[in-house]
């Protein structure tokens, strides 16, 4: 009945428990009419056949399996019309949610991504989960499906987040992807089964994916790509933003410079600096890099020449003292 982080609905539940929400509307108490008028179409024994079907079953608050890092969006403010903690998600894929998400990386970018955007967002995720990382996402085209992909191929876990429900597959060509990522991993949402996205609702859906995971990674983005908004869902969690630089002609590489420079994400290049960015303070250090010491030799990179201390004095010249 309520959409995922509706402003509005949290102003008017503020400090009531789910019961006592449901009460209020059922009765179509004062205030509650915008969303008391959807009573009719809501059937919760239908979505838990739905759910059924799929496999899935829904996480609330207080049980064991849910991720109590979600509860920071109490105090992270509003982005883009949407905030709050969600009442609960519908779960789908063998994994502890809790467990999964306790180290976890989230990746994320443009859609309409650069191959060299996917070779490093693909590589990026396989490195952190040999590591023992979850990397969470959004199942979206781009760098989310080659972060998803990138998982998978070491045998790790990937967490997608939808803006659906968990029985659908969208976009539809990535139906494949899912199903590997719930055979192995999870397929999370705040909605309900049978739901369709919609524009607020992956924006809602951005939230979670921040608020979730330890860190948020942009592989490539454009300036006004929805991979800023995760970004900023993860400044106003607290966690740490990496952006992945590109080269300077590319208009998918905008929005990561961006955030480089104005918004103090970190510049990572390598899996090391990711772990050490989303690590406890003073954990997870990598070493700083050093040239080598001495070029290889080799047919084409021959060794230097070993130099005189002094060239020699021309003829008739002694030399100085």
């Amino acid at each position: 009945m309520i959409e995922p982080g509706d402003l509005a609905a949290l102003k008017a539940f503020d400090g009531l428990g789910v019961v006592e929400i449901w009460e209020r509307l059922r009765r179509q108490e004062a205030g509650t009419e915008r969303w008391a008028t959807r009573m009719a179409s809501v059937e919760p024994q239908r979505d838990l056949e739905l759910a059924a079907v799929a496999g899935a079953r829904f996480v609330i608050p207080g049980d064991h399996e849910w991720p109590e890092q979600l509860e920071v969006l109490a105090e992270a403010g509003q982005l883009a019309r949407r905030a709050g903690v969600p009442f609960g998600l519908w779960v789908r894929g063998p994994a502890n949610l809790r467990q999964v998400l306790e180290k976890s990386v989230a990746i994320v970018g443009a859609r309409a991504c650069s191959s060299y955007g996917s070779h490093v967002a693909g590589e990026l995720a396989a490195g952190l989960a040999g590591g023992g990382y979850a990397v969470v996402s959004g199942g979206a085209y781009g760098i989310d499906a080659a972060a998803h992909r990138g998982a998978l191929a070491v045998a790790g876990v990937t967490v997608a987040v939808l803006a659906c429900g968990v029985d659908k597959s969208y976009p539809q060509s990535n139906s494949a992807l899912f199903s590997r990522i719930v055979e192995q991993g999870l397929v999370i949402s705040e909605l309900s089964p049978g739901c369709s996205p919609t524009k607020l609702r992956f924006l809602a859906r951005n939230r979670l994916i921040a608020a979730a995971s330890q860190g948020t990674l942009v592989v490539e983005a454009a300036v006004r790509s929805g991979a800023l908004n995760s970004a900023g869902w993860a400044e106003q969690c607290g966690r740490p933003v990496m952006a992945v630089p590109g080269p300077i002609t590319s208009r998918m590489s905008e929005g990561s410079h961006l955030l480089i420079r104005d918004r103090d994400a970190v510049l990572v290049t390598d899996v090391p600096e990711i772990i050490e960015a989303v690590s406890p303070l003073g954990s997870g250090l990598t070493s700083y890099r050093h040239a080598p010491s001495t070029a290889p030799a080799g047919p084409n990179n021959a060794a230097a020449p070993s130099w005189p201390s002094q060239a020699p004095s021309p003829p008739g010249c002694p030399r100085a003292a």
